[in-house]
């Protein structure tokens, strides 16, 4: 096992707590790879909040049609009994508390639940966007993301110095090394890759891990 995990096998963790008939909404970018990776058995109902609920997978290169595309402007295909929906309506549906799941990216994580993951400074997008509504409308919000920045620095933090998207809404991360509750704005350890120690992945934490019972291996398939 690799001393870190792949995009894609950080989707493929995340995917495996999405329950049953979840209605779930997936951030821009890295987030949509969760939708590959359902367990066997189970059926997530993918929500977008420019107005389509429960499309399906990616069509095949060349059959895309563009009248039928995501937020992120990518072509999605349906799936039997979608739906189409005006943008504020989809918007109703976040604010009023009908997404059990978003799962999204992140720049930093506090161990507050504070989230950061719109803009890195004034060089970044205008506007924080729907990100907002998503992390105080949803049920549960989840973040997937790498353990550290490109140049090294701790992506989970004791506070937030970027701009924030929400307060105190993360409930739980998946990164490339672990998977970690927040709990009474503390950093709760549950899984870590096995070939890691816990001091050297609380030298990649910017806040202190909290270990409450036995943490688990964190294994997944090669992807």
């Amino acid at each position: 096992m690799s001393l870190k995990l792949s995009n894609a096998q950080i989707a493929w963790r995340a995917a495996q707590d999405i329950a049953d008939g979840a209605y779930v909404n997936l951030g821009i970018g890295f987030p949509e790879v969760v939708a590959q990776y359902q367990p066997p058995g189970r059926q997530a109902i993918f929500h977008t909040e420019n107005g389509i609920l429960n499309f399906g997978e990616s069509p095949a290169e060349g059959s895309e049609d563009w009248d039928l595309i995501n937020a992120g402007k990518k072509a999605v295909t349906l799936n039997p009994g979608a739906a189409f929906f005006h943008h504020a309506d989809s918007f109703a549906m976040v604010r009023g508390g009908h997404l059990d799941v978003a799962i999204l990216g992140a720049y930093q994580v506090a161990e507050t639940g504070d989230l950061a993951n719109w803009s890195t400074g004034p060089k970044g997008v205008p506007a924080v966007g729907g990100a907002m509504d998503l992390v105080h409308g949803a049920k549960r919000v989840a973040v997937i993301t790498d353990h550290v920045t490109k140049d090294g620095r701790p992506k989970l933090v004791k506070r937030c110095t970027l701009p924030l998207t929400g307060v105190a809404c993360v409930t739980r991360v998946y990164t490339s090394l672990a998977v970690i509750d927040i709990e009474g704005s503390r950093f709760v350890l549950r899984e870590k890759l096995p070939a890691l120690s816990l001091d050297a992945l609380q030298a990649q934490t910017g806040a202190e891990l909290l270990i409450q019972d036995q943490v688990a291996d964190l294994i997944v398939p090669e992807l």
